[in-house]
């Protein structure tokens, strides 16, 4: 999202008539929108396509918002506005532990509504900083702020562990870093897996990005130490 520019907002709403009517809002505000109705759907569209606001009704089928909220809060930070009919101040705080940025309890102004998307959009905007540019090395490209790889222009799909893994190594091309320090910044410093979950890692990203997995040269072992990235051009203990 750059300054002065609409923003792309999922609508997690199973109302039809509710989802049309804040669709029409959004759009009045140049925003690009797309609308789901459950649950499985907006995550899916998160991992796919990375909104920059989650509009997300609680009680939706396939799973509530609760749920959604648990599942996107582990991999990504973007604003979320919770709705519900449900105005038990439970089901707020509940919300706000699981890592929503706002609340607006049904039925709700439209206008209120948006007052909310601007604001949480200003903050996020702000909190942003300076333009994020890909990483580059060789033939793959990293994009932070799009969750994005790409090998020689051609999109690869990484889980969440194998994009932070992946963006770690390009963050520094050419140094070693050990298992237990990729699987920290993949999984966080006070998860428990072993070392083989970062080689299990590594397989799998290996089989994406090399053009021969059995002899890596883009994703390199360093025996006894750790891995590496480089560009292709660097001798390889594997």
């Amino acid at each position: 999202m750059t300054p002065g520019a609409g923003a792309f907002v999922l609508v997690a709403e199973d109302d039809a008539k509710q989802a049309e009517l804040v669709r029409r809002y959004l759009q009045r505000e140049d925003h690009a929108v797309l609308v789901v109705s459950d649950g499985r759907a907006a995550i899916d569209q998160i991992r796919s396509r990375r909104p920059d606001l989650l509009i997300l009704d609680v009680m939706m089928p396939e799973l509530d918002g609760l749920d959604v909220l648990r599942v996107v809060r582990r991999d990504y930070d973007i604003p979320i506005l919770m709705v519900t009919a449900r105005s038990a101040a439970d089901d707020k705080l509940a919300g706000f532990d699981l890592g929503a940025d706002d609340y607006l309890t049904k039925p709700y102004d439209p206008r209120e509504l948006m007052a909310r998307v601007r604001s949480l959009l200003r903050r996020a905007q702000a909190s942003g900083g300076s333009v994020v540019l890909p990483l580059r090395v060789g033939p793959l490209s990293l994009d932070q702020v799009r969750h994005e790889v790409r090998l020689d222009g051609r999109r690869v799909e990484c889980t969440p562990a194998e994009f932070r893994l992946l963006e770690t190594l390009m963050s520094s091309p050419g140094r070693v870093f050990s298992r237990r320090q990729l699987l920290d910044q993949a999984h966080g410093a006070d998860s428990f897996v072993t070392d083989r979950t970062a080689d299990a890692h590594v397989k799998n990203l290996r089989r994406k990005i090399e053009a021969n997995p059995r002899k890596p040269v883009l994703l390199q072992t360093v025996y006894g130490v750790g891995y590496r990235i480089t560009d292709g051009h660097q001798a390889s203990d594997a």
